[in-house]
């Protein structure tokens, strides 16, 4: 038997960070290089590649197994279901074995000939990497703007398309965010211009079809925002979108210009957040101005700012949180969001209908019902998708005129799959401190709730983003082998509301952390996992989850997958020349301040990286990635190897021609869940291909 890898060691430096509160050593900063160039840094994410391929070596066919059964339950030419807007019909489709999306559509009539707008694998012919973030039709229907990143750095540039012809323009935007809006005379198009060195987009531009020099609309001077532009759904208004972590503020101007003064529709104020859509003289606005879980108010344009001329649609509630809305001529529609659930509302402007949409509630099941906005804003239907871990989207349309409901499209789902054989659970588990933590889970019936399942545990409590109990194909290569799915809807998201968010951030946000353990400790002594079989998983700021757990209970886990994870939290946060620093410090915390950088200290997963026996663990990370650095993951898994006291292999995979949201492609993306799939199966011990 040939001899096991040896896994790669990162060279090892004197470096200490000094700031205002202490010095911190980091041995392995070297491996930070914003040129991506370094050749001793590319060196070592390479063989960090080759040990993680050699140590997935044996498992090969299993891999492919899986990736096997993964694409074999897709249809090969699966499309969406087509919108009406502006006299087209638009449709996105795939092609048998081909990687990106055609974007089509059809005048007048679904009978109507097709017009390919783009084909995204004509278009990635050439990049290892491919993305369309955006298009955009203008009025008149000739022109199309569209914005593409080929790196996977979310710098986007903007091509226009004479749609008459087919062929673009000359002209050509670079660093763009992916937003888009036309203004009315279809020769303007705005867009937001990013930093060259924080990439934040801090910029409204118009382009004008033809000429060089484009003209600043507006700045935001104040870089914790994000900003993001559109065009009303009347199609009289230009929009911008300013949010931060806590605060937000919209603006808008005339969509037929030619100045384009953006006013705001309520000046900004802190903690005050809120959004705002046209509707005749008036704007419907969405707002926690005095409900903390936010209301929904109608008032006119020329006031909106003076809450005394308010009219409340739905009030704020303690039980609900009001997380979308949309308006029609004669309707409004509404996502709440109700025991962490998403449930639709279908109200009328008079008042005298209130009906809730979709199937019903009632059951246990982790089951969610979204709303599919339409563009045009008297809409003969409503869409929406009602969806749960065992059961495939399924996208349903209201008539709103005799309310009548019908199901157009069913995710398909190929092969022996029959949603009868899966059960979907939504429960509350009681954390430490008391709160019921709400928690989805599914398996396959017929699993022994025994104590001797496998089990993925997923988290991500950030940002106030909740996660919805959704179907996806591709697990049921886990769930047909035995294994239990759960997702932990830890503190930090807003399932429960504003106090369930503000519960898992800043000084709070050991919550999240000591939520997922707890769960994790439930479902063992429930029966739904094995003490020895337990896995956990999440991205991102789930990443920093994993880490966190990692630290804090290494002898819960059987393994761990981490993707691009947020694991250096203090180096991060003290630097605000990262993308995401300034926006994120009421998130997170400024550590500038000593309470701060206290309790960032206490659970920054980099630095309480201690000897002990850590889980398996596989880890990935993009070269280019803009929103959370390839280095915070490539020093963590060299600092995790130094002091891991265990033999359970610490993986690394590093995508050098991609970002945050790794491969493009629709069967890249796939490979890369079949190898996640393939380290837990080989991990937990099931030996079934």
């Amino acid at each position: 038997m040939s001899a096991p890898p040896t896994p790669p060691r990162a060279r090892r430096t004197v470096h200490e960070h000094q700031d205002a509160h202490g010095t911190r050593a980091d041995p392995y900063h070297w491996l930070r290089d914003d040129t991506r160039q370094d050749a001793e840094m590319l060196a070592h994410l390479r063989a960090e590649n080759a040990y993680c391929d050699a140590v997935l070596a044996p498992h090969a066919v299993l891999e492919q197994a899986i990736y096997d059964e993964i694409v074999a339950r897709l249809k090969p030419d699966d499309s969406s279901v087509p919108v009406f807007d502006n006299g087209y019909w638009y449709t996105a489709r795939y092609a048998p074995d081909q990687q990106y999306v055609i974007h089509l559509r059809q005048a007048g009539s679904l009978d109507a000939a097709e017009e390919i707008l783009i084909d995204g694998n004509r278009m990635a012919q050439g990049s290892d990497y491919f993305e369309l973030g955006h298009y955009e039709i203008s009025p008149d229907n000739r022109w199309m703007a569209y914005a593409i990143d080929r790196v996977g750095r979310r710098e986007y540039e903007i091509r226009i398309r004479d749609l008459h012809s087919g062929e673009d323009l000359p002209d050509r935007i670079v660093r763009a965010e992916a937003d888009l809006a036309w203004a009315n005379d279809s020769q303007t198009v705005l867009y937001i211009a990013k930093d060259p060195e924080t990439l934040l987009g801090d910029r409204v531009m118009a382009h004008r079809l033809g000429e060089v020099e484009d003209r600043l609309l507006y700045r935001e001077e104040d870089d914790r925002f994000f900003m993001g532009v559109s065009r009303s759904k009347d199609g009289c208004w230009l929009l911008i979108g300013l949010n931060a972590t806590l605060t937000s503020e919209c603006r808008y101007a005339d969509a037929g210009g030619p100045e384009f003064h953006f006013e705001p529709v309520i000046a900004r104020e802190q903690a005050h957040e809120y959004e705002a859509e046209p509707l005749g003289e008036d704007f419907i606005i969405r707002s926690n101005r005095g409900a903390r879980n936010f209301r929904l108010v109608r008032a006119p344009r020329c006031s909106a700012g003076d809450s005394a001329t308010w009219v409340e649609l739905i009030a704020g509630r303690d039980d609900a949180v009001i997380e979308d809305f949309d308006v029609h001529r004669n309707w409004l529609f509404v996502n709440e969001r109700v025991d962490g659930l998403l449930r639709l509302r279908r109200l009328s402007w008079d008042g005298t209908l209130d009906q809730q949409l979709g199937p019903d509630h009632a059951s246990a099941d982790a089951a969610t019902t979204m709303l599919d906005a339409l563009p045009e804003l008297d809409a003969p239907v409503l869409r929406y998708v009602h969806s749960s871990l065992a059961s495939p989207a399924s996208t349903y349309e209201l008539d709103l005129r005799s309310g009548e409901q019908r199901l157009i499209k069913r995710q398909p789902v190929l092969g022996s799959f029959d949603e009868s054989d899966y059960v979907s659970e939504h429960r509350r588990v009681t954390a430490r401190d008391g709160a019921r933590v709400p928690v989805s889970i599914v398996y396959r019936r017929g699993t022994a709730l025994d104590g001797t399942a496998p089990a993925l545990v997923y988290g991500y409590g950030a940002y106030g983003l909740s996660l919805d109990p959704s179907f996806s194909s591709s697990r049921l290569a886990l769930l047909d082998r035995g294994c239990v799915c759960v997702i932990v809807h830890v503190r930090g998201g807003e399932e429960l509301g504003r106090d369930w968010y503000d519960g898992g951030r800043l000084a709070n946000k050991m919550n999240s952390f000591h939520d997922f353990i707890d769960v994790s400790e439930w479902l063992v002594q429930q029966g739904y996992a094995a003490r020895d079989r337990l896995f956990a998983s999440g991205g991102s700021a789930g990443g920093l989850l994993m880490g966190a757990v990692a630290n804090l209970r290494p002898d819960l886990y059987a393994g761990m997958l981490a993707h691009v994870p947020f694991v250096d939290v203090l180096s991060t946060m003290l630097d605000d020349s990262l993308p995401l620093t300034t926006n994120e410090y009421d998130e997170w915390g400024d550590p500038s301040e000593a309470d701060a950088y206290g309790w960032m200290r206490g659970y920054s997963p980099y630095d309480n990286v201690r000897e002990q026996a850590y889980p398996a663990m596989r880890v990935t990370t993009g070269l280019w990635d803009s929103q959370v650095q390839y280095w915070e993951a490539v020093k963590w898994v060299a600092r995790l190897r130094e002091a891991n006291t265990g033999d359970a292999p610490i993986l690394l995979q590093t995508e050098l021609g991609a970002g945050h949201g790794g491969k493009s492609g629709r069967y890249e993306r796939l490979h890369e869940v079949a190898r996640d799939y393939a380290f837990l199966i080989w991990r937990a011990g099931l030996h079934k291909a």
